[in-house]
């Protein structure tokens, strides 16, 4: 087990009644925040009013941008940092799901520098202050309620790229499992994708002796699973909602991770199929990481023919390590088209074409990917095993 540092102040507020307690958990001497959020499904569904009330009774002016779209936007970030400089606002309170906390983390990185907003994602810029921010989620996905990063879209240059910093751990996390009943089930499936691969990003591993994160990971792979099926089911299952959310949380908290170096590769691929196309996250996700598998399981054959045990049931005596590691990402495979979700990259139309320049942008600043760096022609082929 390796040497860490671990931080995590969020605090989380989980239950049917999380929201009546949110006025709370504001810092004290709050006066004035920017309410962000996407289009107008809190409207319809009445979130967006009692939101509203709570603030006002609680003597906190409110300024709204919302507008937030599935992998949010530079310009968007930037609008925001005007806004809460002219305004002078003192807390940001996103409510939503990943995109929606992400522009909510960057608007906040953003405020108090006074360069370019995307220095800090492009260069080894030190985030040195933030505007403190608060979430209420409504689509358990990418985590980013208590997590130290965000990853923002530049649309002028087509990057998709990242900034972590524990300035940007939201305060509170208000977590209701009732506020996603109505989702979807594309975005309901694309979030369990999403919230699967972070634990994976961290259970494939070169490290060794981390036992207990290993039986932690795996054990958060099997609820999430299991879950899932029971929503494929009934929908307006709230246990199994509860379920998803929470685990959503915890994957990319940094728990799992805690002494394992991880990986980050199949993301970093990702990214760029979102960058190019505006693919959804948990889509990319979807097609890459089976590619991802079959390209590199033969490097630590121990740790993928554990994988399959422990997380797919896999057990056969008469099997070697490779054919059961191998039935591992098959099962894995059977799972992501029992949810529906693409695993093939034709099925979101991303071109042939197009694959040297994603690869090359993935790799732009060297090997991408740490259980096994990938060069630029890695995944290339990767790529090609997706198709």
């Amino acid at each position: 087990m390796n040497s860490f540092y671990y931080y995590n102040p969020t605090e989380l507020v989980f239950g049917k009644d999380s929201l009546s307690k949110m006025k709370s958990y504001f810092p004290k001497n709050i006066k004035k925040i920017l309410l962000h959020y996407g289009k107008d499904s809190i409207k319809r569904s009445g979130l967006h009013d009692e939101v509203i009330e709570i603030l006002k009774s609680n003597n906190i002016e409110v300024v709204e941008l919302s507008g937030v779209t599935p992998n949010p936007k530079l310009s968007l970030v930037k609008e925001g940092i005007r806004i809460c400089r002219d305004e002078d606002i003192d807390f940001i309170l996103a409510v939503g799901g990943g995109s929606v906390i992400d522009s909510a983390k960057a608007i906040a990185a953003g405020v108090y520098y006074e360069g370019n907003v995307w220095e800090l994602f492009t260069q080894n810029v030190e985030l040195k202050e933030a505007l403190p921010i608060g979430v209420i989620l409504t689509l358990p996905a990418t985590g980013s309620e208590s997590s130290s990063a965000t990853v923002i879209n530049n649309e002028e240059t087509l990057q998709k790229l990242g900034l972590e910093s524990d300035l940007l751990r939201p305060k509170f996390a208000i977590l209701n499992p009732e506020l996603t009943l109505t989702l979807p089930n594309n975005q309901t499936f694309a979030g369990v994708v999403d919230i699967l691969s972070h634990v994976m990003e961290r259970y494939f591993t070169n490290t060794t002796d981390v036992e207990l994160t290993d039986n932690l990971c795996e054990g958060a792979m099997r609820a999430v699973i299991a879950n899932a099926y029971k929503l494929l089911e009934n929908p307006n299952d709230y246990a199994a909602r509860a379920e998803i959310m929470l685990s959503g949380t915890i994957a990319h908290s940094g728990i799992l991770g805690l002494g394992r170096e991880e990986d980050w590769a199949s993301h970093r691929i990702g990214h760029e199929i979102t960058a190019l196309y505006g693919v959804t996250h948990g889509a990319t996700l979807s097609m890459i990481f089976p590619a991802w598998m079959k390209y590199i399981y033969k490097e630590n054959i121990k740790r993928f023919t554990r994988f399959s045990k422990f997380v797919f049931n896999v057990h056969d005596d008469e099997k070697t390590e490779e054919e059961i590691a191998l039935l591992g990402i098959e099962k894995f495979e059977e799972f992501l088209k029992d949810i529906h979700m693409p695993i093939r990259l034709k099925e979101e139309n991303i071109l042939y074409d197009d694959f040297n320049t994603m690869a090359e942008k993935c790799t732009s600043s060297g090997f991408v990917g740490r259980f096994v760096k990938l060069s630029k022609e890695d995944v290339i082929k990767i790529f090609e095993m997706a198709k």
